[in-house]
């Protein structure tokens, strides 16, 4: 009899139950005992909610207070010396390392953060060094399993995998990449020997990084270390669980492993049911077959599914999720608000648990599409393919019409730098923020009132202006060169955009982590794009309006917004990129004559959704990513200073295509990866005016002036001082007021001594 499994489960809360609790502790709000208490309730609820919906192999230690990468440095002591030397307890050291640590003398910066694969949730990047002495030491996978057991629930504890774990950490040069591979080899056989004392069952290993290009090194240390892993028998039964892609490069080697089951994504995983046909499986393991997509929110085509089942029923099953659901919203029971016309074609994590158990049900039911349920999820399918409430026949003949020469602003970089320098007449470093101003419970108090009709529009139209009046006049005091409006009325970068474009939908609390304590809430793309009107002008121009600097119009770009939302499965992605680039390229044109003599259109998200396989990145993805940004500024004048921000990204692979953008100045996030960004661009003989972050403001910690100088004469030494611009690593929404503004006043100041110096 098939059975049905989850790779993992939200754990954020279906109100954010875990945000609101961590934030508090770390506020001093609540006691450590209060957050675990609270935390363990939670984790119960996730339980019993899996196990009601007859998910018969429940994850356990998929919870996390902060990133499941930072639970794998606590249980295996991969801690750096930083941070122990800081003589705080566990859960404190824990948060150190995921937001830095300031106090008296004590001042330690936070790891750095990383994207995961091709999503947009944030990992801890493990810093592995000479000093460590690689171990058991965490004890949170155990208790967690215990805590199961007690109320009736036999789990199968997660471990993000030793591979996985030691090709995503930072090694330096010197140190021996062999002695981590027998380091964290020993350290895991510890946690399983532990787990098999316990009497666990099963435990799933995540081995993501299978799914990406292999070398041989890659393939020899897997098999060294599951041969060390998988040699002596054990009660235990390991699950090697991958996800995100297919594992071309190493299937036949996991066939000769002594696994129990191997997990395999049959949603992305585009060449997963090509092998098996090719090679076949073991019909001595468990095949856990994700077929339910755990990264995106449509419902699931039952046809297209028990077509895949039926393929490769001869073997051992276990229907499964493609991934872990933390990549969807928590419950469409939370959507009051949401039209029942559009949410019978959405599925959230808790119904993609009843897809799941009818799935079970109906691929055991010989007669399965005579099923009332198979039928009713046909109709679905069918009713979404020919919906034509958002088809916009003239959005979709402007996309087929694009030429060429739509993709390239007329004047070389060379000839409008000299004409936008002339027009803004800024100091040499000129300093500037990334957007955003810190968003205050106060100002999501004063949106909800508006958005529940509590307050009319032109009391908040008053207050929205007030604030915008006052961080006009902080940046004023503070003395930056370049201003921006703070961004009080946007909810997020892109869901405010998704408000204002047609073919969006809006949840009201389709919350998603992103890291840590932080939750987006992705727009839906359900149907062809369109702007209404123009829904950043009037803001951007009072803005303006208040100060004899230059202010940036904000604008997100048309990828960032297609890579943080939940896209449209019928239409290809190039497709709808072009659509939204279309729609910015109207807000563009309309701030330029409205006098904005800088307009930023961000990129955060460009890396984001790179193929895994390095071969398709640019016919598959960069080719028109990149064109999609560029069809939103092409038509400016040469006068028009054209900005964009990306964060959290690696570009070094992708350098030429970054140059291609053709963006006048481009700021990066460095500050947390020492700037190494730089010495890539200098190699690469960039040519345009960048804006390295010079400070990490996802940390509350304030650098001071003197740590700022040190960064800004780094940064001078790489790079053209006539090129430059002085600016934090990414928007400052996240941070508390009095945080920012220290940052600021010292970022300032650091940069007019500099300026003195030189």
């Amino acid at each position: 009899m098939v059975k049905i499994s989850t790779i993992g489960f939200p754990r954020i809360g279906e109100k954010r139950e875990l945000k609101k609790l961590v934030e508090s502790y770390l506020k001093n709000e609540i006691s450590q005992n209060e957050l675990e208490l609270k935390a363990k309730k939670l984790k119960e609820r996730h339980w019993k909610i899996q196990k009601n919906n007859g998910i018969e192999f429940i994850s356990s230690n998929d919870f996390s207070y902060y990133d499941t990468m930072l639970d794998t440095m606590i249980l295996i002591n991969a801690i750096p010396t930083q941070y122990k030397e800081l003589g705080l307890n566990e859960l404190d050291t824990y948060f150190a390392m995921a937001k830095g640590y300031q106090s008296g003398n004590k001042d330690v910066k936070a790891l750095a953060m990383k994207k995961w694969f091709n999503t947009n949730y944030h990992y801890l990047v493990p810093e592995l060094k000479k000093d460590m002495e690689i171990k058991l030491n965490g004890n949170k996978i155990f208790y967690e399993y215990l805590e199961a057991k007690k109320i009736g629930v036999d789990t199968k504890p997660v471990l993000i995998g030793p591979l996985t774990f030691l090709k995503l950490s930072k090694i330096s040069s010197e140190e021996s990449y062999d002695e981590y591979v027998q380091m964290l080899t020993s350290a895991y056989i510890e946690v399983i020997d532990k787990l098999n004392e316990l009497g666990v069952e099963y435990l799933q290993i995540e081995e993501p990084i299978l799914v990406t290009d292999l070398t041989e090194e890659d393939i020899k240390n897997f098999k060294l270390i599951y041969n060390e892993i998988l040699k002596d028998e054990s009660k235990l039964k390991i699950i090697l669980q991958t996800y995100f892609g297919d594992v071309r490069d190493i299937y036949r080697e996991l066939l000769d492993l002594n696994f129990y089951g191997i997990g395999l994504d049959f949603v992305e995983g585009e060449k997963n049911l090509e092998l098996i046909d090719k090679y076949g499986f073991s019909e001595n393991k468990t095949l856990f077959v994700g077929l339910v997509n755990g990264k995106n929110i449509w419902k699931n085509d039952y046809k297209k599914s028990i077509d895949i089942l039926n393929k490769i029923k001869k073997y051992t099953l276990v229907i499964n999720t493609s991934c872990s659901l933390l990549h969807v919203p928590y419950t469409l029971k939370s959507e009051t608000k949401l039209a029942k016309k559009y949410k019978r074609y959405l599925a959230f994590a808790e119904e993609k648990l009843k897809e799941l158990e009818e799935l079970k049900e109906l691929f055991c039911d010989e007669n399965y599409k005579e099923n009332s349920k198979f039928i009713q999820n046909q109709g679905i399918i069918k009713d979404k393919k020919e919906l034509a409430e958002f088809q916009f026949e003239d959005v979709r003949n402007e996309v087929k019409v694009l030429k060429e020469e739509d993709f390239n602003r007329k004047e070389k970089f060379e000839e409008r730098i000299i004409k936008q320098k002339e027009v803004l007449n800024l100091p040499k470093l000129p300093t500037t923020t990334i957007g955003s101003f810190p968003q205050t419970v106060e100002i999501r108090k004063i949106r909800r009132k508006y958005k529940n009709g509590d307050i009319n529009s032109k009391e908040y139209e008053m207050y929205i202006k007030e604030k915008i009046k006052n961080v006009i006049q902080i940046q004023e005091e503070i003395d930056l060169d370049v201003l921006v409006h703070g961004e009080f009325e946007r909810t997020d970068m892109v869901e405010y955009f998704g408000e204002y474009l047609e073919g969006f939908l809006i949840t009201e609390n389709g919350w998603v982590q992103s890291y840590g304590t932080r939750g987006v809430k992705p727009p839906i793309i359900f149907g062809d794009i369109k702007r209404k009107k123009a829904f950043t002008v009037d803001w951007i121009s009072y803005a303006q309006s208040l100060t004899k600097k230059p202010l940036k119009g904000m604008l997100t770009g048309p990828i960032t917004i297609l890579n943080w939302s939940f896209p449209r499965e019928d239409l290809p992605l190039e497709e709808i990129a072009y659509q939204i680039g279309l729609a910015i390229q109207e807000e563009v044109l309309d701030l330029e004559r409205a006098g904005i003599k800088i307009i930023q259109i961000d990129e955060a998200a460009l890396r984001e959704k790179l193929p895994i396989r390095k071969k398709d990145w640019k016919e598959k993805y960069l080719d028109w990513a990149i064109k999609a940004f560029k069809v939103t500024n092409f038509k400016v004048d040469l006068k028009t200073q054209i900005h964009t921000h990306m964060c959290y990204s690696e570009f070094e692979d992708i350098i030429s295509e970054i140059k291609s953008m053709d963006a006048d100045v481009i700021t990066i996030e460095a500050a947390k990866s020492d700037l190494s960004m730089l010495d890539v661009l200098a190699e690469n003989n960039y040519d345009k005016e960048i804006g390295p972050g010079v400070y990490d403001i996802h940390s509350p910690r304030v650098p001071g002036i003197d740590e700022f100088k040190i960064v800004i004469k780094k940064i001078i030494e790489k790079n053209d001082l006539n090129k430059l611009w002085i600016n934090p690593d990414c928007g400052l929404k996240t941070r508390a007021e009095s945080e920012a503004i220290k940052s600021l006043k010292n970022m300032v100041a650091s940069v007019k001594e500099i300026r003195k110096e030189i």
